[in-house]
């Protein structure tokens, strides 16, 4: 009797314990606000960034870190990991970059986030990268150094990570470069420059894997997205993209060693203004490269110059040799449901390499009407038999195998 008692009373503390435990609010993330370390308009807040940094990526329960309201200047910051819990930056003012770019250093971005994991970005803030004076010494065509500025933002090798709700201005190069991250999302992030702001692509991602970007405005000088090698699994779902070159994987082969790309995935997307829709790109005499996996559906396009471009004779400034096949192999591509209007006759693009001819293409419905009145809209194809389902306007490879 006494130990069934005993039993009992132990069960009845555990229960008690249990209920506690499931009554008690989760801990609240520990706040370190930057002007708590000495920030201040009058002055650069880099300082009281990495001070407060230093701290949150040290303590053992979540920390948010919060950058209020109001304008600040920040010169380059590198915020690196590993940190022991979750930790949020929450940017909640404008902060703007030096405009003069003899003032900072190619060798490192604005904000670069490095080795986290479960690293969010949030708060509604403007990143100005006062990139107007930039633009000009960025002229490939006339300059051997252009690309020698910084970018806005660099996340490299975050995992479990989240951006959102943030604004991306006038970067002097790209708005955001993602570099050897998995598990990453980008949710209702808006990136700004104006047409003429030369190589100012809005997310470039590369060696990185499971990446999605949903409910995003880009309207930029050079593509809404860029795709680099070794990239596995990207989604892009209910973007609108321009002013920009749209939504581009590649360039791809210039460079020996790239590894494949896999799986991409271009959902609910809508093309305004822009030089191109959805677009794959690889050099001339290239180096051998994969492309596969390649899905786009329920695109529209509004006014656009090239709105469905495979490009395999790819060669800017005629930096290249024409004469020589692509490398790369392109294959298991699926182009359905695209509809809207080009600004010239070229609606549909599909120039393969004849050394590596495309595989697997499949086009279901198109409806792609030309704004001018020289004729009606064509398409044209090079080393390729795609299959098709549905109609296509206008009639796309004619002569290839119908489904």
């Amino acid at each position: 009797m006494e130990l069934n008692i005993k039993a009992s009373f132990a069960f009845l503390l555990l229960f008690l314990a249990r209920l506690s435990d499931a009554q008690t609010p989760a801990a609240q993330p520990t706040v370190f606000d930057i002007t708590k370390y000495g920030a201040s308009s009058n002055g650069d807040i880099s300082k009281a960034l990495l001070d407060a940094f230093k701290e949150a990526c040290a303590s053992t329960s979540p920390s948010t870190i919060v950058i209020p309201k109001g304008t600040f200047e920040m010169a380059q910051v590198k915020l690196q990991g590993p940190c022991k819990a979750p930790l949020e930056l929450q940017v909640q003012a404008t902060l703007k970059a030096n405009a003069d770019p003899k003032q900072l250093s190619a060798d490192i971005e604005w904000l670069t986030v490095n080795y986290i994991d479960r690293f969010t970005l949030s708060g509604g803030g403007i990143f100005d990268g006062q990139g107007k004076a930039a633009w000009s010494q960025n002229n490939c065509k006339d300059s051997k150094s252009c690309g020698n500025l910084p970018n806005n933002l660099s996340f490299n090798f975050l995992t479990n990570s989240t951006i959102q709700d943030i604004t991306s201005q006038d970067s002097k190069l790209f708005h955001v470069n993602v570099n050897g991250c998995k598990n990453l999302t980008f949710i209702r992030v808006n990136i700004t420059a104006p047409p003429e702001s030369i190589n100012t692509d809005g997310i470039h991602v590369a060696r990185s894997s499971n990446v999605n970007i949903t409910d995003c405005v880009i309207g930029t000088g050079d593509d809404c997205i860029s795709i680099g090698d070794e990239l596995e699994q990207l989604h892009i779902t209910r973007v609108t993209c321009g002013p920009g070159h749209g939504i581009s994987v590649g360039s791809l082969g210039k460079t020996p060693g790239e590894k494949p790309v896999v799986g991409v995935y271009v959902k609910n997307c809508t093309f305004i203004n822009t030089d191109n829709g959805v677009r794959v790109k690889t050099w001339p005499a290239s180096h051998q490269g994969v492309v596969t996996d390649l899905h786009y559906e329920d695109i529209i396009v509004q006014n656009v110059t090239n709105p469905i471009v495979i490009d395999q004779v790819y060669c800017p400034y005629n930096q290249c040799n024409k004469d020589l096949p692509s490398q790369v192999k392109i294959s298991k591509v699926s182009i359905k449901n695209v509809r809207g209007t080009s600004r010239t006759q070229d609606a549909v693009l599909l120039l393969c390499s004849k050394g590596v001819p495309c595989e697997g293409v499949e086009i279901g419905d198109i409806d792609i009407a030309y704004n001018g009145k020289e004729g009606p809209a064509k398409s044209r194809c090079e080393n390729v038999k795609p299959t098709f389902v549905g109609k296509q306007n206008p009639p796309v490879c004619a002569g290839a195998q119908s489904a």
